[in-house]
């Protein structure tokens, strides 16, 4: 597949440059600000209010490019939900992904009861266009609910001790957020972290299976994957 349906057109900045500051801010918990002064280290002057403007046009296109190239989801979904604090309110971050950490989807709602567990299944099985083989939660009730009114011929599996897996793919979200300071609107938190969630998890391999040679490999292969989604291969290319 190609590079991202979006037009660059009107940006006096090189791609390069763009998809770099789109980059660092998704990949490292870096503030605007320090993308900002890491690019001019590099000799490359460009405000962080410019910065901020291109992780909310491009962070969107180039998370849903890389879910595009994503193989389908495995058949073991696990489930999970924790608080976030926005604007000093309690909400909760859901979030699915499957047996090999791959996130699937995240929905930021008010409350975690039985309608907000409906609407994620929905939402889930929508976005990914598949229906796992079992789900695996913790014992809050409202999935029981939802699951018997969603996907009842799926198998559902309640316990605390199995949803490790949920439950370790929100630590890079909380650090992401104690280094925003916390989300300032429901709107915000979840353009951010659907494009945080498509963009993060593909530079970040699981390392600690891999041998290093193995790890740069995958590396390299995953840069590729970056340049061609955001427009810097071609122009390579035509060049």
């Amino acid at each position: 597949m190609g590079s991202v349906s979006l037009s660059y057109k009107g940006h006096r900045y090189l791609v390069e440059v763009i998809s770099r500051c789109v980059w660092l801010y998704h990949r490292f918990p870096l503030s605007y600000r320090e993308v900002e002064e890491l690019m001019i280290e590099r000799g490359v002057t460009v405000s962080y209010e410019t910065v901020r403007r291109w992780c909310a046009k491009f962070g969107p296109a180039y998370a849903n490019a890389l879910r595009r190239r994503q193989p389908r989801p495995g058949g073991k979904w696990h489930l999970d939900e924790v608080f976030i604090k926005i604007n000093g309110e309690q909400k909760y971050l859901w979030r699915a992904v499957d047996q090999d950490g791959m996130v699937l989807d995240i929905l930021v709602q008010n409350r975690r009861d039985k309608a907000a567990a409906r609407r994620f299944f929905r939402r889930l099985l929508k976005r990914t266009g598949a229906v796992p083989r079992v789900i695996v939660t913790d014992k809050l009730r409202s999935y029981g609910a939802a699951h018997r009114e969603v996907m009842s011929s799926v198998e559902h599996r309640s316990h605390k001790g199995l949803n490790n897996r949920a439950e370790n793919s929100h630590q890079p979200t909380r650090q992401r957020e104690r280094a925003m300071k916390g989300f300032h609107s429901i709107g915000g938190a979840q353009r951010f972290l659907s494009a945080f969630s498509g963009i993060s998890p593909h530079f970040r391999p699981r390392r600690h299976l891999m041998p290093a040679h193995d790890y740069r490999a995958e590396m390299t292969i995953r840069f590729a994957i970056w340049d061609q989604i955001t427009g810097v291969a071609g122009l390579a290319t035509a060049a």
